[in-house]
């Protein structure tokens, strides 16, 4: 073979190798570029997701800030009207005081004004009473400070010492709590 058939031969395998590499290079490129559009999607998938997710967390800190703020408005509002069912039901006990007192006169006849105040009374005790308030007897009863708040004491031979003898203010209960004490004069020792 002469020397330009293998120059020749030499060129034409050259080329082959370097149309091969090239094609190669080419697949390869290709390759890359859709394996880069593939990463570049995924990418733009999670970045979406996470912002999806980032607004669905705000939008329920959001709910649950109000959800907050009416909760507290709500236990505010119990608290602030918690007595509105009672003074509601005194009221009419107030109304018939001021139709008692409108209708007094010089000469109103005492047994009259008695007997008035005491339907009076006696409505607004089962008021109270309707609303779990009692009143506690503590006339001839032992002293006992949960129920009652000593002012003084006196010598009574009558009754055993650390008695109460007298009640100067009435105790009250609402349901199962003492909400005053009575105040009591007990016997000495």
């Amino acid at each position: 073979m002469s020397k330009q058939n293998v120059n020749d031969e030499l060129n034409e395998e050259m080329n082959e190798n370097i149309n091969s590499e090239s094609v190669e290079k080419e697949e390869n490129q290709s390759e890359n570029v859709e394996v880069k559009f593939e990463v570049e999607a995924k990418i733009k998938s999670l970045e979406a997701e996470v912002n999806q997710y980032k607004e669905l967390m705000l939008r329920k800190a959001a709910e649950f800030e109000n959800y907050k703020r009416r909760t507290e408005n709500d236990q505010l509002n119990l608290l602030k009207y918690a007595a509105e069912s009672v003074i509601v039901k005194i009221l009419p006990t107030v109304d018939d005081l001021e139709r008692s007192l409108s209708h007094m006169t010089d000469e109103t006849d005492v047994q009259k004004i008695k007997e008035g105040v005491q339907l009076i009374y006696n409505k607004l005790v089962k008021t109270l009473d309707e609303q779990g308030v009692k009143k506690f007897e503590s006339i001839g009863q032992p002293f006992d400070v949960e129920f009652h708040e000593a002012l003084m004491q006196r010598a009574d031979d009558s009754v055993p010492p650390h008695t109460v003898i007298d009640e100067l203010e009435t105790g009250y209960m609402y349901k199962d709590r003492v909400i005053r004490h009575a105040k009591v004069i007990v016997s000495e020792d």
